[in-house]
């Protein structure tokens, strides 16, 4: 069954516009709520939110159908995505929901689900989600509606759990931190932890209005996070974006290091500890070549997944790995984890340099990266990688590129983009190849 509302990363939209109204959020709640009602226990859902000004009408939304299902709901307020999958297990919830749209802007809203495991669902769960958002389940008698809690405590059980993957041996004691928070979900969950380490913290992206979540802050905007660290004399600066489940960084010099460096540093980190297993990293298709060759030079396989973190994952979970993730910042550590946590990946980068006493832009820079370009084209309807004339442009492209590079072209599975990416040894012929595809785009999009 082709999925009708989920995407790669839950169900995401323009806020007030299909998909994304307070409606079909009444309609997920009540779909997904039937769906995990198993057993006979009490049934509970957690719910966190990030930062958004429509987060209010989505949570109200979603309490609505959930608790007319007869599922009671546990409300925990603005919180990383991360912690909401932890806090799903860890309160032995029959699911969990997030509210947000990661890095889009404040206008756009999501809905991602986890399972009682804590992780992403199936698409085979959210196939039979959406079969009841259409045919509508059954509501329960006046007397069995859920009931809805919100606790006071979640922040402090999320920071004691992500310090709790930091080593106990090691402080951040005299490290200064430049830590940007998007104004999304961790802006108060973050700080707090690595202040407690002992970080001397500089905090960017910790004032959310409601409006300003991932508004030229955060990962996808990590610019002001560079100047910070430059002008402050920084030993790192970590940004995460608007749900906290992706983390960018950068070294002293403000020199930006990718989701393909850091994954690479934790990899061989806990690979001389003896602690990686599956004798691999998984990443996607979109990470770069060079972290392909590193990781061959340490004797490491390069296991590559479609893009999207829940891929990362069921490939992951096949291969027996441990350590996963995005070029883009999405880091799965499933030792710690269930889903991308940007704070938890962020402490083990921290921990690998406090243990060294090396600098940043000694760590953290642990290959030499081929030339790769990535330009995205938006689009208003269709499919237009049908198109006979952007099937001819891309098969040009493969050839030209087939013996020093590569070439990746697909639907963003959040955004109306085609994604172009290229990369090869000559970056001029790279950029080439990608102008060339991404002008057949245009010219039907």
């Amino acid at each position: 069954m082709k999925r009708q509302y989920f995407g790669t990363d839950g169900i995401r939209g323009r806020t007030n516009a299909q998909p994304m109204t307070a409606l079909m959020a009444l309609k997920v709640g009540q779909a997904a709520g039937a769906h995990f009602q198993r057993g006979d226990h009490r049934h509970r859902v957690v719910i966190g939110k990030d930062t958004r000004l429509s987060g209010y009408m989505m949570e109200s939304a979603l309490v609505a159908g959930f608790t007319s299902v007869g599922m009671d709901v546990v409300l925990l307020g603005p919180m990383p995505t991360p912690a909401v999958a932890m806090l799903t297990t860890s309160m032995r919830a029959d699911m969990g929901v997030m509210i947000s749209a990661s890095h889009n802007p404040f206008e756009d809203n999501g809905i991602k689900l986890f399972g009682p495991d804590g992780y992403k669902l199936s698409d085979e769960d959210e196939a039979a989600i959406e079969a009841l958002i259409v045919d509508e389940p059954e509501l329960v008698d006046a007397t069995h509606i859920g009931r809805a809690k919100r606790i006071d405590d979640a922040i402090g059980r999320y920071v004691h759990f992500a310090k709790s993957t930091f080593p106990d041996r090691l402080r951040l004691d005299g490290l200064k931190i430049v830590l940007d928070c998007a104004n999304g979900a961790a802006y108060s969950a973050a700080p707090l932890a690595l202040w407690e380490l002992g970080a001397n913290l500089i905090t960017l992206g910790v004032d959310p209005d409601g409006t300003n979540i991932n508004k030229q802050c955060g990962s996808t905007a990590p610019s002001l996070m560079q100047e910070t660290v430059v002008a402050s004399g920084a030993d790192i600066g970590l940004a995460l974006d608007g749900d906290a489940d992706r983390l960018i960084v950068c070294d002293e010099k403000g020199k930006i290091i990718d989701g393909d460096q850091l994954m690479a540093l934790i990899a061989l980190s806990k690979k001389e500890r003896g602690e990686l297993r599956g004798n691999a990293l998984v990443a996607t298709v979109m990470s770069n070549l060079g972290l392909e060759r590193h990781m061959a030079a340490n004797g490491l396989d390069l296991l590559r997944a479609k893009v999207g973190d829940r891929y990362v994952l069921e490939m992951m979970k096949e291969r027996g790995c441990n350590v996963g993730g995005e070029q883009s910042g999405h880091i799965i550590l499933t030792d710690h984890a269930t889903t991308g946590d940007g704070l938890v990946a962020g402490l083990q980068v921290l921990a690998a340099m406090v243990d060294a006493g090396r600098p940043a832009s000694e760590m953290l820079n642990q290959f030499d990266t081929i030339p790769q370009l990535l330009k995205n084209v938006r689009y208003s309807g269709g499919n237009p990688l049908e198109d006979a004339r952007v099937k001819q442009a891309i098969s040009d492209a493969e050839a030209a590129l087939a013996k020093d590079g590569r070439m990746v072209i697909r639907m963003s599975g959040t955004e109306p983009l085609v994604r172009v990416m290229a990369e090869g040894e000559d970056a001029a012929k790279v950029e080439q190849w990608v102008d060339h595809v991404c002008a057949a785009v245009k010219e039907v999009a």
